[in-house]
């Protein structure tokens, strides 16, 4: 056990109970014992001391006891419906992997962007990034690894040996597949946890709904202009690889392909039930006016289709179905839990008025409104590389709502961009799960990643100030 994990394990619980018998009032009576909480929560959350899932059920166990809310009102937040959507997201993404549709949808489409090398790295990107948009960035990261490296063996086996532009092809492939993986989970409400945690501390806190199709309005159009500026910064100013020539990938992608063999019934089904959730996701605010005793929820529509999983059988005869129960052994049940945890930290702070006192400080003071959205895009940003965002973001939504409502601004203006920063880590490889499994090719040294990194996360920043400041009012 890593000496780090063995101090946050003791320095938990120990900052618990220094900040509960203080001899003075830190914040409030009411938020001093939930700063106790959560100070307890962000040591064992940093430090990995235990799982960060068993960290999040803290809360259950603690506001009861400290009489900040009741076992019931706790309890509620991990069952919030935003946790239903994002079971629904995992159980469609389960069955996309389960047929290999995931990768048969990612091998068509670098067959499709071409074979010259720059073409190669931008149709693994764009491949990448598809599949992040709907399964988790590690399992996209994970299907197109392989791939890349039965490309990358082309150049290494060839007769000039593994060159200076081979070496600049291979890391262009890899820190490109890391960075779509990043931010191509941006796009969507499911692509990345923090996006659901957002979503769901806006609902469960201050009755505020961001829907599918609006969330699609922003993060879509930033994936794209953040993996097409990463794919530039790769290949024509960091690592160029003139000269390189090579048509035998086009037979590694088709080799693989034909490993697939032809679409089967299941994928077809399953690419049925995908289309028409995506489908009901993007119309559902049409389908409501035209249909409004539906009154359609993103959540409804996902555990629907995850029900069609289930129960849409294959083959009726057999019994065959595309997905059974057993399979969600592989589902990431963790992740729910924490999301409950954080709604649940969100609601102590509400509660025990945490948010006030943080909104009544920005109000006194005499800051900048675009200073302080610079200054929260640049933190978020830059401690992601060193902490799950998940849990920073779970942590934060709740201080920077209070710094929005002591502003005087809609919350969701700063909000939406401090979230879509804790996706944008790209320096580190213990930065995020993608960053750690192609820096594990071998093909990559932490300061090559490290460099890079530092200019796209630099750009992020700038984006998503250019975000705040002109593009999120107008749509929100």
């Amino acid at each position: 056990m890593a000496l780090s994990r063995k101090i946050g394990l003791f320095l938990g619980p120990l900052l618990f109970i220094i900040i509960l018998n203080l001899p003075f009032v830190l914040l409030s009576e009411k938020g001093d014992p939930v700063l106790a909480v959560a100070a307890w929560m962000v040591t064992w959350w940093i430090t990995e001391a235990v799982s960060i899932s068993v960290t999040a059920l803290l809360p259950l166990v603690l506001f009861h006891l400290l009489d900040i809310l009741t076992i019931d009102q706790v309890g509620a937040n991990y069952g919030s419906r935003v946790v239903f959507l994002f079971f629904g997201g995992f159980v469609l993404a389960l069955a996309l992997e389960k047929v290999n549709l995931h990768k048969r949808i990612a091998l068509n489409i670098i067959k499709v962007t071409g074979t010259t090398p720059n073409k190669v790295i931008l149709g693994f990107m764009i491949a990448t990034a598809s599949l992040s948009m709907w399964i988790s960035n590690t399992a996209s990261t994970v299907v197109m690894l392989p791939i890349a490296m039965s490309v990358i063996n082309l150049l290494v086996n060839d007769a000039d040996g593994f060159t200076k532009n081979d070496q600049n092809f291979a890391l262009s492939v890899m820190l490109g597949i890391a960075f779509s993986a990043n931010a191509g989970g941006i796009a969507t409400i499911i692509g990345t946890p923090p996006n659901i945690v957002l979503i769901g501390f806006l609902e469960e806190n201050y009755n505020i709904e961001i829907s599918f199709f609006k969330w699609l309005l922003i993060g879509l159009p930033f994936s794209i202009i953040m993996i097409t500026i990463s794919y530039l910064v790769l290949v024509k100013w960091m690592f160029p690889n003139r000269e390189l020539k090579f048509d035998a990938s086009k037979d590694v992608i088709s080799d693989e392909l034909k490993k697939l063999g032809p679409i089967s019934g299941k994928e077809k089904k399953v690419l049925l039930i995908f289309g028409i959730t995506v489908a009901l996701w993007i119309f559902r605010q049409l389908i409501n006016e035209v249909f409004p005793d539906l009154n359609l929820k993103d959540a409804i529509i996902s555990v629907g289709a995850a029900i069609a999983l289930f129960a849409i059988p294959h083959s009726l005869k057999k019994g065959d179905f595309i997905l059974e129960w057993k399979d969600t052994q592989k589902l990431a049940w963790g992740i729910l839990i924490l999301f409950g945890g954080g709604l649940a930290l969100a609601a102590g702070m509400k509660a025990s008025g945490i948010v006030d006192i943080i909104a009544e400080a920005i109000a006194a003071s005499n800051i900048s409104v675009l200073v302080t959205a610079s200054l929260l895009i640049l933190l978020m940003l830059f401690m992601t590389e060193l902490m799950s965002n998940v849990a920073l973001i779970t942590v934060l939504a709740p201080v920077v709502a209070g710094i929005a409502i002591g502003l005087d601004i809609p919350m969701l203006y700063l909000l939406v961009p401090v979230t879509m920063a804790s996706s944008c880590a790209f320096m580190l490889p213990m930065a995020t799960p993608p960053n750690a499994i192609v820096f594990a090719s071998g093909y990559i040294k932490v300061h090559q990643m490290a460099r890079v990194g530092f200019i796209l996360n630099m750009i992020a920043v700038g984006l998503l100030i250019l975000l705040f400041q002109f593009v999120i009012p107008w749509i929100f």
